[in-house]
């Protein structure tokens, strides 16, 4: 302990000399910057000095056209004057032809009388209050002497196996506000079955108050993940991970019931603009909105509509829902729950699965009349799409950008492909059990590569197609009838099991 003392005597001792160098490092730092800034300001001042010279010899230049234009009139005006007042006849035959052709020529000369108003702009090229968060930005102050280790957290996601997974840890202080802390600071290992060392990387966020700890496990099973800041292990390290297979789900949402949290036949789910899950329960008769991250329930609210089917969000958060039997129709939400418009015109019949386009156009695929139906955001028809080529009209998912619209047909067995103006593109499938065939397909999506990924209610299976149709792999196989999909902003694709009664997600990327 004596010992100790002598070395917190020598830190302190060391404080003032290490205090001046980091004000001394600053200082050269924001120095250098405002050198930058002020070279900068004077290469545009000279820019304005040396651009209003240019206009000002411009003038100049006009200036001194015009008065040699006038000198000239003047000249030739005295010599007319001089010529008829003291000139007798003969003099002005004589000269009169020269004088006419003189100001006639001199009448033709073009002078430019309207001086070249050049208006010189000056303009920020980079917004003000944009450079003020970047300016915010500029320089770090870190310590781990201010860290608690006690109260830093580390979040993980279920990591799955072959794919890079991320788990984050967030520094705080002894008040639980974030701190930032230097590279050298934080150490991560992670050791698979067997202590079989997993390599790990480190990637600092929020000017390293939070760092990510990026992995790929190669094996399933149980893991433990060891973190320290400043060589001691920060609250519950080390971690247990359990690395799943890419087939299994790495979340569940929900389980059979009517309670809040809890679903019944969900048929439906779409993301909204905040990556949260939305789940369209068909008994239940309502929209459930879910965390993706973590599964909890965010909010509920009830659909006043029997025979629920489609649902699908655009680009303001707005929720869209079908319906069929008699309360029939397409009906828009806020995303708080309030009803905004109800669609339910004569052409819609029997309306199944929808897509919102990002201008607010609706596609509907309607099963009585066997083709889907491209609408206007007030609900009016532009055009009937797939009639006579569709049996039996499911899901539909779009894909603006290429203009494309994909729609599972399932009796058919396969997935039609149409272009937004009607014409048919392709269709891919058939009825079977093998790789690239299909069983009763209900929900589609893409992905931004364009691959199609395609539920089979028969059999189970979530099978990933390319642009072109071509098999490329299948994510799950799984038993309670999947029937919606959608993919998630970070890479996760939420599976609606109707009897299953739960939504679960899989790590797509």
């Amino acid at each position: 302990m004596q010992d100790s003392l002598k070395e917190f005597d020598k830190e302190m001792m060391k404080l003032d000399s290490s205090r001046i160098e980091s004000v001394n490092q600053a200082s050269s730092y924001f120095q250098l910057l405002s050198d930058l800034l002020q070279k900068r300001e004077r290469e545009v001042l000279c820019q304005i000095d040396v651009t209003y010279r240019g206009i000002g010899k411009t003038l100049e230049s006009q200036k001194e056209e015009v008065e040699l234009g006038v000198a000239r009139l003047a000249s030739a005006r005295t010599f007319c004057r001089q010529a008829v007042g003291h000139g007798n006849e003969m003099h002005l035959l004589e000269v009169g032809e020269h004088a006419q052709r003189r100001v006639e020529g001199l009448l033709l000369e073009r002078v430019n009388l309207k001086p070249e108003q050049d208006k010189v702009q000056f303009s920020e090229k980079v917004n003000v209050v944009e450079f003020k968060k970047d300016v915010e930005r500029l320089g770090m102050v870190s310590s781990t002497v201010n860290v608690d280790v006690l109260k830093c957290r580390v979040v993980t996601k279920t990591p799955v196996v072959g794919l890079e997974c991320t788990s984050v840890l967030e520094t705080v202080n002894e008040e639980g506000q974030a701190i930032a802390v230097g590279r050298e600071a934080v150490t991560a290992s992670l050791t698979g079955p067997g202590n079989r060392t997993v390599p790990t990387q480190l990637r600092s966020k929020n000017e390293g108050q939070v760092w990510e700890i990026l992995y790929t496990p190669e094996v399933t099973g149980k893991h433990m993940l060891e973190v320290k800041v400043k060589d001691r292990d920060v609250a519950g390290s080390p971690f247990d991970v359990f690395v799943r297979s890419r087939e299994s789900a790495v979340i569940t949402i929900g389980s059979e019931g009517n309670e809040e949290g809890q679903l019944k036949k969900p048929i439906d789910v779409a993301i909204d603009k905040d990556g949260n899950v939305v789940v369209l329960e068909q008994v239940n008769r309502r929209v459930q909105v879910f965390h993706a991250g973590q599964g909890h329930m965010l909010k509920c609210f009830p659909i006043d509509s029997e025979g629920l089917f489609g649902t699908d969000t655009d680009s303001s958060g707005n929720l869209y829902v079908t319906s069929y039997g008699t309360d029939y129709g397409v009906k828009k939400y806020s995303k708080e729950g309030e009803l905004l418009a109800t669609f339910n015109p004569e052409f819609l019949r029997h309306p199944l699965g929808v897509a919102v386009l990002q201008d607010g156009l609706m596609v509907v695929a309607d099963k009585q009349q066997k083709s889907c139906l491209l609408l206007q955001p007030d609900g009016s028809l532009i055009r009937d799409i797939g009639k006579g080529q569709l049996q039996d009209p499911w899901f539909i998912a779009a894909d603006q950008s290429r203009g494309l619209m994909f729609v599972t047909d399932n009796r058919a067995h396969k997935v039609v492909v149409f272009d937004l103006e009607g014409n048919l593109k392709f269709s891919f499938g058939k009825r079977g059990p093998n790789q690239g065939e299909l069983n009763g397909p209900t929900g589609v999506t893409l992905d931004r590569a364009g691959n199609i990924i395609v539920a089979n209610k028969a059999d189970g299976r979530v099978q990933v197609f390319g642009p072109d149709g071509t098999y490329l792999r299948t994510v799950t196989t799984t038993r309670g009838a999947p029937h919606g999909l959608a993919l998630t902003p970070d890479g996760y694709i939420a599976v609606a099991y109707y009897s299953g009664h739960c939504v679960e997600l899989y790590r797509y990327k």
